[in-house]
């Protein structure tokens, strides 16, 4: 279902999966319902593995921050 909260969720799994420091770019309020879809593709390929490389972790949070750029 879409909502805020859901969102909020996903950002919150994505940044303890990918164990993120610097979570500015990662605040939920900062994404709108329009990027539901796109955040949940990004939300199942993070969930689906256990570990990331320092370049994958990098596209993930650059993919995030395009996401919120276009709020």
């Amino acid at each position: 279902m879409k909502s805020h909260e859901n969102m909020a969720y996903m950002l919150d799994q994505i940044k303890k999966q990918l164990q993120v420091v610097n979570t500015g770019v990662m605040r939920s309020d900062d994404f709108n319902l329009e990027q539901y879809e796109d955040l949940k593709d990004l939300y199942d390929f993070v969930m689906k593995k256990s570990h990331f490389s320092v370049n994958e972790t990098e596209g993930i949070i650059e993919e995030l921050s395009e996401l919120r750029k276009s709020k």
